[in-house]
């Protein structure tokens, strides 16, 4: 199971892919704030997005599983 999670404690600011999605290594899928500032979310790994944890808006814990890919 490849996973991205949060680099740290922040809100979801933008969702930049869908369930269904293929993604390549080094793109950036989730923007996180956090003390005013962006923080991208890339993926180490290519593959399709599986599911989505998060909304836009929610509030995330460093450690948290944001988006499966397969």
């Amino acid at each position: 199971m490849k996973i991205v999670e949060a680099s740290m404690a922040g809100t979801v600011w933008k969702v930049l892919v869908e369930a269904g999605n293929n993604v390549e290594a080094g793109q950036t899928v989730i923007i996180l704030e956090s003390m005013k500032m962006e923080i991208p979310l890339e993926v180490v790994e290519s593959g399709t997005v599986k599911s989505i944890s998060v909304s836009e808006g929610d509030f995330v814990n460093e450690g948290d599983v944001l988006l499966e890919l397969e």
